[in-house]
């Protein structure tokens, strides 16, 4: 909230291990966006993904009346049209999907948040092809297992970093291993 708050573009990589609590951080970010008078998108490596991630969404800001949409390659034209009327429109608050959110018919009114769920299954012109959607706009990137490219950029200030250390309660712990052959 500190950074979509502030006057600085947020470029922030949020990273845990799987179950740790990175989707709800994202998800209250759209919120907070959303309030703010903005659009989000999120975008997600699978269409599997994608789906569960907009069922939750929708589960979770059910009694609010944000529009969000999901838009991933299997949706039908028809329907595609409507959401990019939408989208362009800024009836759409929030939209989750797959690399169909970066396509070219895909225009956004007034996008102000771009966050990328695993980003490391996703490419340098791919995330920047997202962000260049919008004008100044803040990025959270969100990762288990984030690339050296990622880290590069962290160490020499490009990007924020923060890390969820603790697991929910009642979660079981994961653990995390490095072997050799």
């Amino acid at each position: 909230i500190g950074d979509l708050s502030s006057n600085h573009k947020m470029n922030r990589l949020l990273q845990g291990d799987v179950g740790s609590g990175k989707t709800i951080v994202a998800f209250l970010a759209m919120y907070y966006n959303s309030v703010c008078g903005y659009q989000s998108a999120l975008m997600a490596p699978t269409e599997i993904l994608a789906i569960q991630h907009y069922n939750n969404m929708k589960e979770l800001f059910k009694s609010t009346n944000i529009e969000i949409a999901l838009l991933t390659g299997s949706v039908s034209k028809k329907e595609k049209q409507d959401i990019y009327k939408k989208l362009e429109s800024g009836e759409i608050s929030m939209i989750i999907g797959t690399h169909a959110l970066i396509q070219e018919d895909v225009k956004y009114g007034n996008l102000g948040l771009v966050i990328t769920d695993e980003q490391h299954r996703f490419g340098v012109n791919q995330r920047a092809n997202l962000k260049n959607k919008g004008i100044s706009v803040d990025v959270l990137y969100m990762s288990a297992t984030p690339i050296p490219r990622t880290y590069a950029l962290t160490i020499y200030g490009d990007m924020d970093i923060s890390t969820i250390k603790q697991l929910p309660s009642g979660r079981k712990e994961v653990k995390t291993f490095v072997r050799t052959e």
